[in-house]
């Protein structure tokens, strides 16, 4: 850049400037934390947008989406069975041929006395819940509402129960016809499950090999999921049985009819985490309420909460062992997003599956740092 000198000055040199063009670089360039930012958001938008399509995929497939994963999760929780059989010259195939089968005999026989149970006491169950909103609109009178309020409750409540049940069947029913059929869903479960406990090492080692990471830390995910699965469903098992014979033996003390009726709820709700726990206990309470009185319904809510709370802490850590590293509020947070986003099956695997993630990133982070501790144990000083 050349400046001239004025008219009229004699002698005067031209002054010359010179600028280097990589003094400009970084001048009129955003700082370097607004680019970490903006590259931060994006990573973020594809991000969002892989688990939008991811979704969206999955809902258009969900025909052999869903028997795939529930194979998946019953096969991992029931693979170690095939394993022992086989470590006691039982060939891998015939083993899981036969735990297939008694899985099939097992779950037939439970959902058999479940649904006899409750069909065969349906008359009382409707008669003990009706008992309970006449005695809750008692309440209501004695606290001093008017009684057409009180009685204008009753019937909102037997309008929201009744709704709420044909929500439920039609949703099953949507369900169910999403899947083409229950016996096709049923059928497609099964086939998984026999190929799953009979090939499960060749297709662990395969899914290991595709992908995209070293091989000891696709080990490490793989091995850290399948603990997190066994785990939180043994766990859960144990638990919810626990929660069912305390609740059984109290409503058999209380003298609450439908005890049997009672245990099986609560024994399969535990298997949704919080929100079944909450649902039994109210299912419980209201059968109690309108069976056998007030005492019982109190008496009713204080074994619930013994059973949910205090007893359950003493059996949850044995039960569990290490399957779940993360803080309850962790658990209910993945839970209830897991449900809005994936439905029954995010609301089941919400807590082992963020737990895996936890333990993966642990264990991977501990390996780093070993690592990078060795490289400076060993450079040169």
């Amino acid at each position: 850049m050349r400046r001239r000198p004025a008219e009229g000055t004699a002698g005067a040199d031209t002054d010359v400037v010179e600028i280097d063009p990589a003094e400009l670089t970084g001048v009129f360039a955003a700082p370097g934390w607004l680019r970490d930012v903006g590259l931060t958001a994006w990573l973020l938008v594809g991000v969002a947008l892989f688990l939008v399509g991811a979704v969206w995929l999955l809902s258009l497939t969900n025909t052999i989406v869903m028997p795939v994963i529930t194979a998946a999760v019953v096969a991992s929780v029931a693979s170690p069975l095939v394993g022992w059989l086989q470590r006691h010259h039982v060939p891998r195939p015939v083993g899981a041929v036969l735990l297939l089968v008694g899985l099939i005999l097992l779950s037939a026989f439970v959902v058999y006395i479940v649904l006899a149970g409750i069909t065969s006491q349906a008359g009382d169950l409707g008669h003990h819940l009706s008992d309970a909103k006449n005695t809750i609109e008692g309440w209501l009178r004695d606290l001093g509402v008017d009684p057409s309020k009180a009685k204008d409750a009753k019937q909102d409540a037997s309008s929201s129960s009744s709704q709420a049940v044909s929500a439920l069947l039609h949703g099953l029913g949507t369900g169910i016809d999403k899947l083409s059929s229950l016996v096709f869903f049923l059928a497609m479960t099964i086939l998984s499950v026999l190929f799953l406990l009979a090939d499960g090492p060749k297709i662990r080692a395969w899914g290991e090999r595709h992908m995209g990471v070293p091989t000891p830390v696709a080990r490490t995910i793989t091995s850290r999921m399948l603990q997190s699965l066994r785990g939180y469903f043994l766990g859960v098992t144990l638990v919810a049985a626990f929660n069912a014979i305390v609740v059984a033996l109290g409503a058999l003390l209380l003298g609450i009819p439908l005890a049997g009726t009672i245990g099986a709820v609560t024994f399969l709700a535990a298997y949704v985490p919080y929100l079944g726990a909450w649902t039994a206990g109210a299912f419980s309470v209201l059968i109690a309420l309108g069976g056998a009185g007030t005492d019982a319904a109190v008496g009713m809510i204080v074994i619930q909460l013994l059973a949910n709370s205090v007893l359950q802490q003493l059996v949850q850590p044995f039960a569990m062992g290490a399957a779940l590293g993360i803080h309850p509020l962790a658990v209910l947070i993945v839970t209830i997003g897991g449900g809005a986003l994936f439905g029954a099956v995010g609301l089941i695997l919400a807590a082992p599956v963020t737990a895996a993630a936890v333990r993966i990133s642990a264990d991977l982070s501990r390996a780093r740092a070993e690592e990078e501790k060795n490289d400076q144990g060993g450079a040169p000083t």
